[in-house]
Order: structure tokens, then sequence, then C-alpha cells
């Protein structure tokens, strides 16, 4: 909004040319973003608590966690409202790269807004079932598969995307197979941040980690001098999505404030699941959804713990008649809280993973 109102104010005084500037608005953006979450975070907890929105604990869990049992959830709508009004007074409303990155991030936190409201109206840990929750997820990403065919927003055919460490070769997918495959990704992104919501400032540190790594590459491919020093896709418009990332990392961080160890208020899928979608989409937009592999690793290793944990575990039930296990328990942060780790070991562990994923992803501008 600011972008749109102030810059044609630079004949009153030229500080209003400041809003011209990606990088200044980036700025402003992750600063209202925390100012909102601080400022906000105490009145929404309270809100929640008075309508006595408790967060349900699964009853095979670390038995550390059922004193958690009751914590306000839903939380992640402070999270939602702290990127998104932030994302509308700094970034440009007209970009195609900011519209797509707030759709998302409304269509999955309605989605997981859901999810919450069923957990806490039935009082079980299901909430909404599994299959209707996948079919939400993939629904919006087939939309943003075909939105890109027939609506391009970038100079290169849609259906091409980037492989992290090469510069002169792209992967170049038919259109059925790209639509899935964006479905794929955004659902996985948005299914792998939900799984890694276990933990007290688990989900948030690494996802300010993910959002703020994803500013610096949308940053870069949005310039053509970067991108072409660098060998990298030159995607006109996104860096504006820099702006949206920063302000998701400076919400994420903000919530941390009331979601670190213990915990005050919970995400809920009402935040982990529009965070991981908004994350996902990022990259889809950037062409680099096999780099979100690196960026996500602590996201992709908790999804793919559970997903080895069920499958083993169903395989064996079948050929032995009985169930085993890899894990002690999945997600993988639940494995290591098993093996007697404290839990804000396991958190700062985990971020620290986190930010070498985010090094290494970083690394793939320069080794190619």
């Amino acid at each position: 909004m600011l972008y749109h109102l102030l810059p044609d104010l630079t004949d009153v005084h030229i500080v209003f040319n400041l809003f011209r500037y990606q990088t200044f608005r980036a700025a402003g953006a992750v600063v209202t973003a925390l100012l909102l979450s601080f400022l906000l975070g105490p009145a929404i907890i309270g809100w929640l608590r008075r309508l006595r929105v408790g967060q349900v604990i699964r009853s095979d869990g670390p038995e550390s966690h059922f004193e958690k049992a009751g914590t306000p959830t839903m939380g992640g709508a402070l999270i939602l409202f702290s990127a998104g009004l932030s994302t509308l007074l700094w970034a440009e409303l007209s970009n195609w790269y900011t519209i797509l990155c707030l759709t998302a991030l409304l269509w999955l936190g309605l989605l997981g807004f859901l999810d919450d409201y069923l957990k806490v109206i039935r009082g079980k840990t299901e909430g909404l079932v599994a299959r209707y929750k996948l079919l939400g997820q993939f629904a919006f990403g087939i939309a943003i598969g075909l939105f890109l065919l027939f609506r391009p927003i970038s100079p290169y055919p849609s259906t091409w995307t980037g492989v992290p460490f090469f510069s002169d070769y792209m992967l170049v997918f038919s259109a059925p197979i790209y639509v899935a495959f964006v479905a794929i990704v955004l659902a996985g992104a948005s299914n792998a941040v939900n799984l890694s919501d276990g933990l007290d400032g688990l989900a948030c540190g690494l996802v300010a980690i993910a959002a703020a790594t994803f500013a610096v590459f949308a940053y870069v491919t949005g310039r053509v001098d970067t991108s072409a020093y660098l060998g990298i896709f030159y995607l006109p418009g996104a860096g504006e999505m820099a702006v949206f990332a920063v302000a998701l990392s400076g919400a994420a961080l903000g919530f941390l404030w009331f979601n670190s160890h213990p915990a005050q208020v919970f995400m809920g899928d009402t935040g982990s699941l529009a965070v991981g979608a908004a994350i996902g989409v990022m990259a889809i937009l950037l062409k680099a959804e096999f780099l979100l592999v690196i960026v996500g690793g602590v996201f992709v290793l908790e999804a793919a713990s559970v997903i080895l944990q069920t499958g083993y575990f169903r395989y064996t039930a079948r050929t032995t008649g009985t169930g085993r296990r890899i894990f002690r328990m999945a997600p993988l942060h639940h494995h290591f809280e098993k093996l007697g780790w404290p839990e804000t070991k396991v958190v700062i562990r985990f971020w620290i993973v986190g930010i070498l994923c985010a090094l290494l992803a970083m690394s793939t501008l320069k080794i190619r």
C-alpha cells in the first residue's frame, strides 16, 4: 500500500523516494511484523484462553507433554495477521508474486483453522479427516499449477524448473506432470511444517530461517544483474516476494517470543499449514522446488520419519504379524525426546541443523 501511495510525494520530500526500493520496504516489513506480533500477542493469547481453545495432547506422546494440555492453540492466526498486514502495508500489491503468496497464506490458514476448530470441538487430536485436509491442499496446488500454466508470470515457460548446483541445466515437465508436481510440492511443504510443530518454538524458528533464506533468493532472482552474475533464473518482479518472505520471518520470530519454552500459545494447524504452504509457493514461484528440499531439510527429515515409520510398521505387521518401528516415536523430534534429550535441547539442535541447511542452500548460488 505504501509503495503505491508515498513515492508520488517525492516532490514534497526526497525521503518518500525510499519507498520505491525493495530493500527499504523489506526492512520496514520485518520490523512491522515483529512489532505487530509483540503488541498483539498478549491480547490474542488472552482471547484464546477466554474461548478455552486449548491444545489436545496425544495419549501416546512423551509424558512431559501432558502438562501442556489446555495451552491455547490456533495462535498461528497471530503469524498470519502480522505477516499479512505487514505485506499489505509494504509490498507492491499489483505484483503476482505477492498476490499468490498471500493467497496461499489465507487459503491454507482457513483450512488449518477448520482443522483446529474440529479438534477443539471434538476434544480429539484427529481434527479434520486427513483425506479432506489433503484434498484442500492438493486442490489449491492444482489451482496454482493451472494458473501458472495459463497465466505465466515469468519470461520462462512455467513447466521449467531449476536444479541446485547447475546454472545451465533445467528440468522440463509436461503440462500435466507439472501441475501434479506443483500440487505435491505445496501439499508436502504444508504437511512437513505441520508435522514439525510438536515442540515449543521448533516449527516457528525453522520457518523464520527458511523464509529469510527464500527472501535472499527472491531478491537476487528478481535483479537482472545479480541473477546474470550468479547464473540463475532472472524473474522480473520476483524481488517483491522478498518483502513477503521477511514479513513472514519477522512474524514467526515475533510468535517465537510467546511460543518459546514453556509455550504460552501453540501455532496449531491454523499457522503450520499456512506458513508451510507459503514457503512451498515461494519455492514454486522461484522455480526452486528442489532447493526447497535443502532449505527445509529439517522439515523433510520430520516428514520422512513419519512416512518411514508408518510404512515399516504396516509392512512388518503384514509380513510378520507384529508391527515394528524404526524410531522410538515419530515425527523425528519425539524420537530424540524418547532417547532422553530435553525438549529445549532438541529444539536448539534442530534450529542449528536448519541454519546449516540454509547455508548449504546459499552455497548453491556460487557452487554451480
